[in-house]
């Protein structure tokens, strides 16, 4: 295993600023256009991700020395909370291209850095997580097996909702040791999409939201998988998957959610402010200023613990992980929520598409369950309150 020492990077207030305003103006502008399109055709342009690599938004957060623009988690989230405001496809982009170096960098070989870690923080190659099962709920539980043979690994398994998963260079890929029961059991590969021998991708992308984004079914049956692809050594492969993505990218999915929020509770406010009914504008209703007061309310309490959340995993503190768990937990209910609300300001207006909060509210309904559901994280929080490994 390579560690790869990250060095501080001075950061520039007024250059960050000048970043929030220049990403705030393409998210109401190309971002709402693009948003446009993709809702009309069901695809992602193929011209969006190039866009998004040249502004630099697909290497905010890694390091400077590993081609990133080393902006600090916590201040990274307040970009998420700005992409976030445009299309789920666009945030997905920005989410896990900005993410998975994470899972990667400390135990990549120096040939797996330069073929595939740092050409996907620069946003020429796409890998995909691909760690969640059907039949499977936690990451301990995974049915995946990998077996060595010599030089090669053979994958049997089946992998499901797995964002990018069909047009991605590489997959990053969790399993079980074959015949291992403990949490040591596991390894992780960095495969290449490419045609392998007895690996089945099937598109599985008709969702409710997010729409454009590819999803994939993989089945693996003897899937041959050279030594040179294991990320890590063999043991390494829940840390890499947990540790490395899933604590981070938990609390990136919490501040999405706020920023999705925000751009709900902006949208009933404009409806609020020009919508009449007998005479008199909805925002002049006392009922309608509940709701926009609960949901500013709610929004800015997610926001906090998101915010905490970011700077305990920043200070490596005991608590982060279960503050990435609660600030998920607590976020996605909370745009559940102000959503709901927001499409209740627009009457039926609300429920057309030819209104943005439609697709709003469908794209709201993914963070339930993206890097685990509400029940799972309530798991871990319950676990550490029950056992005294958090303070209060």
């Amino acid at each position: 295993m390579t560690v790869t020492a990250i060095a501080p990077t001075a950061f520039d207030e007024a250059e960050f600023q000048a970043l929030k305003d220049e990403m705030t103006a393409w998210v109401e502008g190309p971002g709402e256009e693009y948003a446009d399109e993709i809702e009309a055709t069901g695809e992602v342009p193929a011209r969006l991700l190039p866009e998004l690599r040249d502004r630099g938004y697909l290497s905010l957060a890694a390091p400077v020395e590993l081609g990133g623009r080393g902006i600090p988690f916590s201040r990274y989230l307040e970009l998420m909370e700005i992409v976030s405001r445009s299309h789920a496809s666009v945030r997905m982009l920005v989410h896990v291209i900005n993410g998975t170096w994470r899972a990667m960098v400390d135990f990549a070989t120096p040939e797996q850095m330069e073929e595939v870690v740092k050409p996907s923080i620069a946003g020429r190659k796409l890998v995909a997580f691909t760690l969640t099962e059907a039949t499977a709920g936690t990451g301990q539980d995974l049915r995946t097996t990998a077996r060595r043979e010599g030089d090669t690994w053979y994958l049997n398994g089946e992998k499901h909702m797995i964002t990018f998963g069909v047009k991605c260079d590489y997959w990053l890929i969790a399993a079980r040791i074959e015949g291992s029961t403990d949490k040591n059991g596991f390894v992780a590969f960095l495969m290449p999409n490419s045609g392998l021998p007895g690996a089945e991708v099937i598109d599985d992308s008709q969702t409710m939201g997010i729409r454009g984004t590819d999803h994939a079914i993989l089945r693996f049956t003897e899937t041959p998988v050279p030594a040179s692809a294991l990320l890590g050594e063999e043991g390494d492969g829940l840390r890499v998957a947990l540790g490395g993505f899933l604590l981070p990218s938990r609390v990136s999915v919490a501040m999405s959610a706020v920023g999705l929020a925000e751009r709900a509770q902006e949208l009933a406010v404009e409806y609020a402010n020009r919508r009449e009914t007998f005479g008199r504008k909805l925002a002049d209703r006392q009922a309608i200023q509940f709701y926009l007061a609960e949901n500013y309310a709610d929004i800015q309490a997610a926001r906090a613990l998101v915010i905490e959340a970011a700077k305990a995993f920043e200070e490596s503190r005991p608590d982060a992980g279960v503050l990435s768990s609660a600030s998920k937990m607590i976020a996605v209910d909370m745009l559940a929520r102000v959503t709901d609300k927001a499409l209740q300001v627009h009457g039926g207006q609300g429920y057309w598409k030819r209104n943005t909060i439609e697709r709003v509210y469908r794209d709201a309904r993914a963070q339930r369950f993206e890097e685990g559901t509400n029940e799972i994280q309530k798991l871990i929080v319950g676990r550490a309150v029950v056992t005294g490994a958090v303070s209060f």
